[in-house]
């Protein structure tokens, strides 16, 4: 293969260039920052979740403590009216004796809506209790959600902007190169994982270090300065 020995020079510092780009893709897609940022958005929902829950729960009690103090209202104004009517019957003894039944089912009413009552009440602490640790839990998974996202942009960011500043590099570089030999390069290295290009070492391909036989390496130095290696063919510089 026809190349000029400042093209292959140039290729080489561009494949060293290559493996320190996806050296720091590589480095960028582990950051731990990524995975925990995902775990605390998903802690996040699931707490959102319970909370919805819990407040939902808690709408319900209220709403059936609501409807336990109206019917005792209800009742304390039913309790003042037939306790007047009783003061007013003073003397008619079936009026007063009837009164007083219709007051004593009132009272034990009052009695089992005051139990209800108390019984809803520690029903509704308990939902609030649990409804302010969750809160409290979410203020926590979203303060180390926020400084996993202040990391992972700042770290990041950093190696965004390094992997930019090699691809400048990178392009600068080739421009300086044969496009037909930047083609087979480029071809080579994709299929490579990026080392495209090495050197043949005695009767060795640099790169997969498989033994080339003796014909095919004669063959292989009468195509210097650039041959492929017959093996795992990527290019190789031959000296």
């Amino acid at each position: 293969m026809e190349a000029k020995r400042d093209d292959l020079t140039r290729l080489l510092q561009v494949q060293d260039i290559d493996l320190e780009i996806l050296r720091q893709k590589k480095k960028f897609d582990e950051l731990p920052q990524r995975e925990q940022i995902v775990q605390a958005r998903r802690r996040k929902e699931a707490i959102g979740e319970k909370k919805a829950k819990v407040a939902s729960l808690k709408k319900e009690i209220e709403r059936k403590i609501t409807r336990v103090g109206d019917e005792d209202a209800s009742l304390v104004k039913k309790q003042q009216g037939v306790q007047a009517a009783m003061d007013a019957a003073k003397g008619d003894y079936r009026n007063v004796e009837a009164r007083s039944k219709e007051l004593a089912g009132i009272m034990k009413r009052r009695e089992t809506l005051e139990g209800d009552m108390n019984h809803l009440t520690e029903e509704l602490d308990k939902a609030q209790a649990v409804y302010d640790q969750a809160e409290r839990a979410l203020a926590d998974v979203t303060a180390k959600e926020e400084e996993s996202v202040v990391s992972f942009q700042k770290i990041g960011g950093k190696l965004k902007q390094e992997i930019a500043s090699n691809q400048e590099k990178r392009d600068a570089i080739l421009t300086e190169v044969d496009p037909a030999l930047v083609r087979v390069y480029e071809k080579v290295a994709n299929r490579t994982g990026g080392v495209a290009i090495s050197y043949l070492q005695d009767n060795r391909c640099g790169a997969c270090r498989s033994t080339i036989e003796s014909g095919r390496l004669i063959e292989l130095r009468a195509q210097a300065p650039l041959g492929t290696c017959p093996h795992c063919k990527r290019l190789l510089i031959i000296e």
